[in-house]
């Protein structure tokens, strides 16, 4: 089955692919996700000797997926003692079999006011 999420005004949609069709499964507030569409099903396994920054697409019973510069990458679910939220920015790293999670804050944006 494929699966994708979609980005839009503010929304994340999580879209599964039956007879042909893409079908909304759920639907929630983006966080951080930039707008865009993420095909989630070709995303590569998460190597352990590695460590990786970017932004929560997704998590499920089985996987979490996280966009990593241009690339999306899953990590195991069952690795996270608490997974991190979804549209945050995080860094993921192993060490010794043992998966650390780090939240990254935005950095806050001035406006000027006219």
């Amino acid at each position: 089955m494929k699966q994708r999420i979609l980005v839009m005004n503010g929304q994340r949609l999580v879209q599964s692919e039956y007879d042909h069709q893409w079908v909304t499964t759920k639907v929630g507030k983006a966080g951080q996700i930039p707008p865009g569409i993420y095909n989630i099903s070709s995303a590569t396994v998460a190597s352990k000797d590695k460590a990786y920054q970017g932004v929560v697409l997704h998590a499920d019973q089985e996987h979490l997926y996280q966009q990593v510069g241009k690339t999306c990458v899953r990590h195991s679910a069952h690795d996270f003692p608490k997974l991190p939220g979804i549209g945050t920015q995080a860094t993921i790293h192993y060490d010794a079999g043992r998966v650390s999670t780090q939240e990254v804050q935005p950095a806050l944006k001035k406006r000027v006011k006219r």
